[in-house]
């Protein structure tokens, strides 16, 4: 039984260790990077089952970084989740306009986060 493989983007290192740890817990695969343009590298390197992707970055932001997965034939069907602090409608809006598969907010939820990252995946995992 394979882990599944998800690429963490998130520059605040507390968030980055919370959800890091809650999903190793669960199971998963857990791959960091801390700015969109490690993101990129990092999804380009693994091709993750899955990327969950703060949108404020040092760097590139989360959508720039999203738009450069979908152009690239490696990246461009990996299911990319926004996770971020940003949870107004109008946020919630623009992330599913510029095409991130799904929207967390954070503050995580330690007991629900894993079922909801699995909620996500393109294909069933274990």
């Amino acid at each position: 039984m394979t882990s599944v493989v998800v690429l963490l983007v998130e520059d605040n290192e507390k968030n980055l260790k919370l959800a890091r740890d809650v999903l190793e817990f669960a199971g998963f695969t857990v791959l960091v990077a801390m700015s969109g343009e490690e993101a990129l590298d990092r999804a380009r390197a693994a091709v993750p089952d899955i990327v969950l992707m703060d949108l404020q970055l040092p760097g590139i932001d989360g959508h720039t970084a999203l738009a450069r997965l979908r152009a690239d034939t490696r990246t461009a069907e990996i299911p990319v989740v926004a996770l971020t602090a940003f949870a107004m409608r109008e946020d919630h809006e623009r992330a599913d306009a510029a095409g991130f598969d799904g929207y967390l907010e954070k503050p995580i939820s330690v007991r629900q986060f894993p079922d909801q990252v699995r909620r996500h995946l393109r294909t069933e995992q274990p």
